[in-house]
């Protein structure tokens, strides 16, 4: 699998579980009323799934395909924006 499928991948298991949290909390706040132990739990959730997205790099240089720059976008490269390889042909280390 190429880095990029991967990162992909990952951004796209957020996305999924971004709408499960909004379903969450929205479940919650219908059935108990408004709650803040709800925003913590999927704020805690997302926060640990998302941990892994910092092992996403580029395999030539290892730079992260989440960042452009200084700035953390939720899509990844697919271009790396340090070396300039192409993410989506070159494997990553899973491959």
């Amino acid at each position: 699998m190429t880095a990029y499928r991967a990162a992909r991948r990952h951004a796209l298991k957020m996305l999924v579980g971004v709408a499960i949290g909004v379903v969450f909390i929205i479940a919650v706040d219908a059935w108990i009323g408004h709650s803040s132990i709800a925003f913590a739990i999927v704020i805690f959730g997302l926060f640990m799934a998302n941990i892994g997205i910092l092992g996403f790099n580029c395999p030539n240089c290892r730079s992260n395909l989440f960042f452009r720059g200084a700035i953390m976008l939720p899509w990844p490269n697919k271009t790396c924006s340090r070396c300039g390889t192409d993410l989506t042909k070159v494997a990553g280390p899973d491959a």
